[in-house]
């Protein structure tokens, strides 16, 4: 019987979603400041369907791509954390890991370990993003 709650328990820790690491970012980030004033006299989702990316503390989001943050990590040297995601796009998923780097209170950079393959393609999960004050994820 005990081994049967205890089992049930660390079942229930395993399912549990991870805890955001202490002062992760907070509210909405997109990659210029233009965006930024685009979505505040508008509306963030027609600023994501005209193609742009959205960073808050759940993830990365566009049109018909997310990238799930899974795992936190703050360190301790540095406004920076690791993160580990899972990524989805039409007819593909993929794992990633990223820094997340608070350069300034405004301005969030990423760096992915995942390569861009293709020129043409954007910098892949990297960038600078830029906190959008006022402005809600829908």
């Amino acid at each position: 019987m005990a081994l049967r709650q205890t089992l049930c328990v660390s079942m229930l820790v395993a399912a549990s979603p991870a805890p955001a690491a202490e002062d992760f970012i907070d509210g909405v980030y997109l990659q210029s400041e233009e965006l930024c004033a685009q979505a505040k006299k508008g509306k963030l989702q027609d600023v994501i369907e005209a193609g742009n990316i959205v960073l808050s503390a759940r993830g990365l989001e566009g049109v018909e791509y997310n990238c799930e943050f899974l795992q936190v990590t703050k360190a301790s040297r540095s406004p920076s954390w690791a993160v580990t995601a899972i990524c989805q796009e039409p007819g593909f998923v993929f794992p990633d890991v990223l820094s997340v780097t608070q350069m300034s209170p405004k301005q969030i950079d990423l760096v992915s370990v995942r390569p861009v393959d293709d020129e043409s393609e954007q910098a892949g999960n990297g960038g600078s993003y830029f906190h959008c004050e006022g402005v809600a994820l829908p």
